[in-house]
């Protein structure tokens, strides 16, 4: 009688064990970056997940109107969400600050004029 419930118990912890999930793996890579400082980035990975992204140098204006060096970039990623859906944000970043958009992303309200 023992030996029967230590062998439930023992098949109960079994079965109740996390499994173990393979590492993602990278399916596509690339970067590629100019002495000037522009680049190219990108990759996938076999779970959906991708990200593409550029950065180019230029010249703007800061707030005491000197010219200063900024990168400007540009990309997007997707992931799948919880649902299974595959979702995407784009971005870009340059001297104004950073901005996305993507259908995850509240959008703010336009006030009333």
């Amino acid at each position: 009688m023992k030996f029967a419930v230590v062998l439930a118990l023992a098949l109960a912890c079994a079965a109740a064990a996390p499994v173990e999930k393979e590492p993602t793996k990278i399916v596509r890579s690339e970067f590629d970056q100019q002495p000037e400082g522009n680049y190219v980035f990108n990759f996938e990975t076999d779970d959906g997940t991708a990200r593409q992204e550029t950065g180019e140098v230029k010249e703007a204006l800061d707030e005491d109107n000197k010219p200063h060096t900024v990168v400007v970039v540009r990309g997007s990623y997707t992931y799948v969400d919880s649902e299974g859906e595959p979702q995407t944000i784009t971005y870009f970043a340059d001297e104004t600050g950073f901005h996305a958009e993507g259908r995850t992303i509240p959008v703010a309200p336009v006030p009333n004029q």
